[in-house]
Formats: C-alpha cells, sequence, structure tokens
C-alpha cells in the first residue's frame, strides 16, 4: 500500500491526487472497488475549503445523471455513480443525484439561514422556537449540518432521487431504496445514516444519501486522527460544537459498515 506526501497546497497541482483518483475508480469487471493509494488530504478539504469548480478532481455532473446543473463530485465518485445508474437503469430503476458536493460556504449559507429564522424548520422560527443557543443548534442537526462538519464537503456524498424517507417506503421509492440496499455497495456507496435503533449518534435516518468509501473511507479516518470540535467554527452557533461534541457524534457517527 502507497501513502502519500501530506498535502499542504490546494491539490489542484498535484499529480498524487490524480494519481490517486485513477486507484479509486471502480473496476466492473470484478466489482474491485478498495483503493490501493492513501492519500493525505489537506485540513481545508476535509473542512470544505475549496472551490469544487477551479479543483481537478472535481467535475461536474451532467444530464440524465443529476436533476439540475451546476452540481460536482469527486471525478472517481461521479464514475462510479454513473456506471451504477446505467445499471439500475436496465433494471428499471431512475437513479438521479440531487444534492451533491456543497462547500464550506454553502453550507455555513444554510446553517445560518436556519439559525436566524430566515428559513423555517418544521414550521418554526428557532429563534423564537428555540432560543437557547444549544437548543438551537442540536434542531438544526436533526437534518442539516454545521459548517465543516458536512460530509458533502468532501465531494464523495449524493443524495438520490427524494429528501424524505416516506418516499422511500412505498411504492416506486421503496423499489428504488431496495435495489440500493442490494447492488450500491458493488459500486462503492454505503448508507451511512441508517436507522439509530443500534446504538448510533448523529443526524436521523436518511434513506436518500449515500457515500463513495473508497474516498469518504479516508477523509472519515483522517478527521477522526486530525480533527477536533475546534475545527467548526466561522459560523452563527459555532460555539455549540464542542458542547455537542460534532465530530465525534456527528462527523463519526455514521453506520459502522461504512467506516
Amino acid at each position: 500500500m502507497i501513502l502519500s506526501a501530506a498535502c499542504q497546497q490546494v491539490p489542484e497541482t498535484d499529480d498524487k491526487n490524480n494519481a490517486a483518483k485513477e486507484e479509486t475508480q471502480v473496476k466492473t469487471e470484478d466489482i474491485t472497488i478498495a483503493p490501493d493509494t492513501i492519500v493525505l488530504y489537506p485540513h481545508h478539504e476535509i473542512l470544505g475549503k475549496v472551490n469544487e469548480r477551479r479543483h481537478d478532481d472535481f467535475v461536474e455532473i451532467e444530464a440524465p445523471y443529476a436533476s439540475r446543473s451546476g452540481m460536482y463530485l469527486r471525478s472517481a465518485c461521479y464514475e462510479a455513480f454513473r456506471q451504477m445508474a446505467d445499471h439500475a437503469r436496465d433494471d428499471g430503476i431512475d437513479l438521479v443525484i440531487i444534492s451533491a458536493m456543497r462547500n464550506f460556504d454553502r453550507q455555513k449559507l444554510i446553517w445560518e439561514a436556519k439559525w436566524r429564522g430566515d428559513r423555517l424548520v418544521d414550521g418554526q422560527k428557532l429563534p423564537e422556537s428555540h432560543p437557547e443557543p444549544l437548543s438551537r443548534a442540536m434542531k438544526i442537526l436533526e437534518y442539516s449540518s454545521m459548517p465543516g462538519s458536512s460530509r458533502h464537503h468532501w465531494g464523495t456524498d449524493i443524495d438520490i432521487n427524494a429528501l424524505t424517507n416516506e418516499y422511500f417506503s412505498y411504492g416506486k421509492g421503496l423499489r428504488e431504496f431496495q435495489w440500493l440496499q442490494t447492488h450500491a455497495s458493488q459500486y462503492g456507496f454505503c448508507q451511512v445514516y441508517t436507522d439509530k435503533s443500534h446504538g448510533r449518534t448523529g443526524y436521523e435516518e436518511e434513506k436518500w444519501h449515500w457515500s463513495y468509501l473508497p474516498i469518504a473511507r479516508q477523509m472519515t479516518k483522517q478527521a477522526a486522527e486530525r480533527m477536533s470540535n475546534a475545527d467548526y467554527s466561522g459560523f452563527l452557533g459555532d460555539e455549540a460544537a464542542k458542547q455537542i461534541d460534532v465530530l465525534n457524534k456527528y462527523v463519526l457517527g455514521i453506520d459502522p459498515s461504512c467506516r
């Protein structure tokens, strides 16, 4: 197994990242997905402080794989999804990405809109319904990440077809979810936010959220080893990160099979 040198600059100019990208391509002949190369991702990339439109390892998702233009993923993740979606289409299942890479600034806009009450949460303005900062942060964290802590920052995680668990509980949505449960792992994808009945911490169940493990597993491990709750800062309510233990409860609060 090859260990690359730690990256200190934006990897648009890092040939090792490009080599790692090639190593993580899914091999459909024998469905081999484990990468041969470990990449040490820069601190700012784990926090999502990148411009995906200018990063050499990111590509724009094209129709018919995207619900809209302007979404990006790491190229290896996108290629794996393309192959998975083509397989699904052959089986009569349509899989479309509705959300992909969201960088720190985009996540900050979402978080702060909810924090200020500009964006309703469960029909409520949170400064009124949850005036205490810790309670307000916990409410937002039911389904939205603190800036810097989202797996969507990594370009490895996608939301597919719908954003409600109910959609995937019957009819067409149920068939799509069952297909993903059966086949997604063949292409390197894992449902990170399963139900919490077995003690998983963090976000509520998200049947739509799937993570590309050949890259995301490395970034999860590096977050565990190199990050702290103090890293999640620079946004309204960031003082709650340490109180909540966002790193261990949320960033690392994923299904054990995806670790």
